[in-house]
This record gives structure tokens, C-alpha cells and sequence, in this order.
């Protein structure tokens, strides 16, 4: 479970040992790895904490070896780490693409393709879950490097989903605007949490326990048919519900 520290992949992290998983648990910050810990401790659960920079794809490759050797088997894979500013078209570098790229999708390749002949030899198959984005299928202004990059995430889950099957079934979700450290100043601000509310269909914005919910099935038998799909949870959103103040040309 890549980016567990908090957010999105703590919530993961925390539904899988309530369901009765063991998990490994990586992110930068030990200390924020040691909170989650203890609340999958609370589950009755084992957690392995493993502070690494996970920009780093051979450090993100490291962790399926490291969930073998701590618990004799690798089952599933989260691929949760990930992210890019936002930044106005003309200021978005070719190199800014580049690290979205290698941030997005290159570190998942790292863990998935070190992952897989573990999973095979110790489970005998599993399933593989990327964390994408709705960025990553609508337009929206000032997302440039961040959406292409997560559309790509998209893609490659299909493609992976297609060279993995049967035995292995690889799947994503895509996020809406979740209330997560990341949107901190917007659950914040009424005069700007209010109006994304409105525009979301479901009239609220997401919590953590909605994704992890959705990883959960996908991961367990109640997903067992399922593979190379991209689940949208995202408050039924057709569009951005964020507008990024930026000017026209």
C-alpha cells in the first residue's frame, strides 16, 4: 500500500485489516505510518511500516519483496502514490510533464511488475488496484501535466488488466474532489466548499471511507469478475467541481 500515511491510502490501509488483512504500509513520514499502524493494530491486524520516498520507482519496486518477507504472501497491491500541482498551461513545462509521468505511472510499473511474480509464486493470483483520478477523463483548466498523467494511469490499467488475466485482475478508481490534507483549505471555506458541493451531484464532497469502500470490493470476491475497469467515485461528476482561477488567452 503505497501513500498510507494519511488520506486515501490510510482509509484503505484501515478498511483492509478491519476486513481481516495484514498490510504494509509506505509513505515518507514515519510518524504519520505509526498512526495508521496503530489503528490497524486496533483492528486486530498486523501493519509493516516501511518509510521510503516513493518518487523513488526503486523504492517503490522494494515493497512487494518487503510484504513477502514480512507476511509470506502478497494478495493485492495499491497503488496510491502519486499527484502534481496544478499550473497554468504556458507554465507547464515539458519536464513538469515528465514528473508527472514518472510520479503517476512509472512508480506503479515499478511495484506492479515486482509485485506480480511474487503474487503468482505466494498467492497464486491477487488483484492490483490503481488510484487515478477523474482528472484524468474530464477537462479542467490548470491540469495539464496532473490529468494527462492520470489518464495514462487509466490506460495502463487496462492494458496491464489484459497481459495479467486470469490469474491476476488489475483495476483503478478514480476520485472526485475528496476531503483529504490535500483539500484542507476548501473543506475550510464555506465560500468555496459550497459551491463544489453544488456542483457535484450527489450534493456533498467525498470522504476517504467512500474510496475505501470501493477498494475493498475490488479487492475481495465481491469484485472477483471484475477487471481492467476504472470505477468513478466521484459524486456522479461530469466535470471539474474545482475552478482553477487562471485568465483566458
Amino acid at each position: 500500500m503505497t501513500g498510507a500515511g494519511r488520506g486515501l491510502g490510510a482509509a484503505i490501509a484501515v478498511a483492509f485489516a478491519e476486513a481481516g488483512a495484514d498490510v504494509l504500509i509506505a509513505s515518507r513520514t514515519t510518524a504519520e505510518l505509526d498512526k495508521v499502524a496503530e489503528r490497524v493494530a486496533d483492528a486486530g491486524r498486523r501493519a509493516h511500516v516501511v518509510t521510503a520516498d516513493l518518487s523513488d520507482a526503486t523504492a517503490a519496486g522494494a515493497l512487494a519483496a518487503a510484504a513477502r518477507d514480512e507476511f509470506g504472501r502478497l494478495d493485492i497491491v495499491v497503488n496510491n502514490v502519486g499527484g502534481a500541482l496544478p499550473k497554468p498551461l504556458l507554465d507547464t513545462t515539458a519536464a513538469d510533464l515528465e514528473a508527472a509521468f514518472r510520479f503517476n505511472v512509472s512508480n506503479t510499473h515499478a511495484l506492479t511488475t515486482a509485485a506480480v511474480p511474487i503474487m503468482l509464486e505466494t498467492a497464486g493470483g491477487g488483484s492490483i488496484i490503481n488510484v487515478t483520478s477523474m482528472m484524468g477523463r474530464a477537462p479542467g483548466r490548470a491540469f495539464a501535466a496532473y490529468g494527462t498523467a492520470k489518464a495514462a494511469l487509466a490506460h495502463y490499467t487496462r492494458l496491464t488488466a489484459m497481459d495479467l488475466c486470469p490469474r491476476i485482475r488489475v483495476n483503478a478508481i478514480a476520485p472526485g474532489s475528496i476531503v483529504t490534507s490535500a483539500l484542507e483549505v476548501v473543506a475550510a471555506n464555506d465560500a468555496v466548499r459550497t459551491p463544489m458541493e453544488q456542483a457535484t451531484p450527489l450534493r456533498r464532497l467525498g470522504e476517504p471511507e467512500d474510496v475505501a469502500a470501493a477498494a475493498l470490493y475490488l479487492a475481495s470476491a465481491a469484485g472477483g469478475f471484475i477487471t481492467g475497469k476504472v470505477l468513478e467515485v466521484d459524486g456522479g461528476l461530469i466535470a471539474p467541481n474545482l475552478d482553477i482561477p487562471i485568465p483566458d488567452l
